[in-house]
């Protein structure tokens, strides 16, 4: 069972302590920070191979809404969602969480990855888990993993759909995260079930105007 995001050490099973320097919201997943980070990248690797079978399991937690405490400087500003009356009106959209999808102009198809912040946030990229082809997910469920020198975390899905498939580029090269986040280090292409669901996520303005709060 992994511990939430509100940003735990692991120093001993059973036992979990905040880092408040940490307290900002990086990846919705859950992070896992390591007292003695391998130093090799073979070793993250077979670390995120262990604690993950991606295709194997659903999201168990609560929405990050509900199991993260975010401290008052770090909460959202209110008045900054913006909510797109056409879904299609804008084909890239991004998430509270840190995610961003865009939907290919006149299909249903989008890739996932995430954003700017959340890579500079993150480090150094050394192993990134990609979904099998196939794989439905609902909103919010996992479709994607990615590890740094200093944490791993899930990445989920901003909208239902079913995985076409991984971004093969990331498996030999996984730092093209942090070198092109937001093009060439997308994380999962998926068939989207109901385009009308990217109506709900946050326009590119909007997302930054979040992001804001946290200075």
């Amino acid at each position: 069972m992994r511990i939430p995001l509100s940003v735990h050490h692991h120093l001993r099973r059973g036992s979990t302590y905040s880092f408040p320097f940490l307290n900002s919201p990086l990846l919705p997943l859950h992070f896992f920070f390591f007292s003695n980070p391998p130093s090799t990248t073979s070793k993250m690797a077979s670390v995120a191979r262990a604690f993950r079978p991606l295709t194997s399991r659903a999201l168990a937690q609560k929405p990050l809404a509900s199991s993260c405490r975010a401290t008052p400087a770090f909460r959202f500003p209110r008045g900054t969602r913006s909510f797109s009356q056409s879904p299609l009106a804008q084909v890239k959209k991004y998430t509270e969480s840190h995610e961003w999808i865009e939907l290919v102009d006149g299909t249903n198809t989008a890739k996932i990855g995430i954003t700017k912040y959340a890579a500079n946030s993150l480090g150094d990229v050394v192993f990134v888990e990609l979904p099998e082809a196939d794989l439905e997910v609902s909103a919010g469920e996992p479709v994607g993993a990615v590890e740094s020198v200093k944490s791993a975390s899930d990445v989920l899905s901003p909208v239902a759909g079913k995985v076409i498939q991984g971004n093969a580029v990331l498996e030999d090269n996984a730092k093209t995260i942090n070198s092109s986040p937001e093009q060439d280090g997308w994380i999962a292409e998926i068939e989207v079930s109901d385009a009308a669901e990217l109506g709900t996520l946050l326009s590119e303005e909007a997302y930054l105007e979040t992001l804001e709060g946290d200075h």
